[in-house]
């Protein structure tokens, strides 16, 4: 392939950065963690919703578009983080957003109004925006290629891990202090994990500067095959989770009849299943690399198997019983296996010095359906009294994606130099 600087792919291989394996685990630990608050902050409002709604009157259109709310900022704003990931130093951008986040997260618990909740929302989204773009240019900056999938499924699993756990403890904050007080605890003492990230992040970390990142402009201008189905590929995959996120804790409360602390006890377990199951799907996956497997098929078998398993959600949505179906829902959990995989396949695909870039367009595409399932579910809801078809509507578009993985992503060819590159 010859590279927009005219030389060839050999030359511009990402080569990762001169750190120590200790300092490059214990970043990844530092974005596990960010990842853990992260989807703290994000998922309160969730977790929360049936009290808000009562409070507020919200029928289910209305909270909907509450839930949505978030995703409309948070998908814009992944194109221009990716962008700035690639250009700036990524010690102080992740700084700078995660500060944004924690105290919109905060300011949250002062909302009275829908519109107030709504517009708070929209902060979070905007420093949140940082979470992937940022951190797996990190991984692609701090470890080679066969080496991505399990720090890329650490990284991630932060965040279920963060729904797992607090799901019940905001459960609880809520039901004993009310939840104007649960936003107040949760986003401003988030703030605390800036002090071991400013303390313990190297300064250089950011794109090289001999090697000017691609503007947006062009990534959009030469929209690629690879881009392409990723971004397809997200896409479903981005519906599926966001339907268990924003929807499976008032599911659990408005269907299934449980009390608040209940369905904050009985989501641990589902989030739980994705949180660890994403570290597990890469290690796999790169455990298969180094016995000599090819590395995009092995990504792509573990991302097969794993979709499958969502057919489980249907089995749940069915399930007289409640213990059977909250064993069903962890069971379509399982689709975690997939998500460091999918990570890893993007930095593999993606030019070598625009990682964050393509990380922001793809996230953008895996999260127009946090704006859209909130709504569609909600309006389902509305029309047929029930959840079941808005969980039929996710598993489909899960499963559509894995035709853009096998079909449309393939490797990079890399050719003498002066030779134009070809995609199988």
């Amino acid at each position: 392939m010859i590279c927009r600087r005219g030389v060839t792919i050999e030359c511009c291989v990402a080569v990762p950065l001169k750190v120590s394996k200790t300092r490059a685990w214990i970043i990844t630990g530092l974005l596990f963690s960010a990842g853990f608050i992260n989807y703290f902050d994000r998922a309160i409002l969730s977790v929360a919703l049936p009290v808000i709604g009562g409070e507020l009157h919200l029928g289910p259109a209305a909270k909907g578009l509450l839930l949505s709310a978030f995703f409309w900022s948070y998908a814009l704003m992944q194109m221009p983080m990716g962008w700035a990931a690639d250009r700036m130093n990524l010690r102080w951008l992740y700084a700078g957003a995660f500060a944004v986040w924690s105290v919109s997260c905060g300011l949250t618990g002062l909302a009275t109004t829908l519109t107030a909740l709504f517009t708070m929302r929209v902060l979070l989204g905007i420093g949140e925006s940082v979470y992937l773009p940022g951190g797996m240019k990190m991984i692609a900056l701090l470890f080679s290629a066969e080496e991505r999938g399990l720090p890329s499924g650490i990284m991630n699993c932060g965040t279920r891990a963060g729904l797992a756990i607090g799901a019940p403890l905001i459960a609880g904050l809520v039901a004993s202090f009310g939840w104007h007080s649960a936003f107040f605890v949760l986003g401003f003492g988030s703030l605390i994990w800036l002090v071991p990230w400013l303390a313990a992040f190297p300064s250089h970390v950011r794109a090289d500067a001999s090697k000017p990142a691609d503007s947006l402009g062009e990534s959009l201008r030469t929209l690629d095959r690879n881009l392409l189905g990723m971004c397809l590929g997200h896409f479903g995959y981005g519906y599926y989770w966001y339907l268990l996120v924003t929807w499976l804790p008032d599911y659990l409360v408005e269907s299934r009849h449980m009390t608040l602390k209940q369905a904050g006890a009985s989501c641990v377990l589902p989030f739980l299943v994705y949180a660890v199951s994403e570290p597990i799907g890469g290690w796999i996956a790169d455990r298969l690399v180094r016995l000599g497997y090819n590395e995009h098929r092995a990504r792509k078998a573990i991302v097969t198997v794993a979709f499958l398993t969502s057919g489980m959600l249907l089995v749940a949505g069915r399930l007289a019983d409640d213990r059977a179906a909250v064993l069903a829902l962890g069971a379509a959990s399982l689709v975690g296996l997939a998500t460091g995989n999918l990570y890893a396949l993007l930095v593999s695909v993606a030019p070598d010095d625009a990682a964050g870039t393509w990380m922001g367009l793809m996230n953008f595409a895996g999260n127009i359906p946090g704006v859209a399932a909130p709504i569609v579910t909600g309006l389902l809801i509305e029309r047929t009294g029930s959840y079941y078809p808005g969980f039929v509507v996710a598993v489909v578009a899960l499963l559509l994606a894995l035709p853009a993985y096998w079909w449309i992503v393939k490797e990079r060819r890399m050719t003498a130099p002066g030779a134009a590159s070809t995609a199988p």
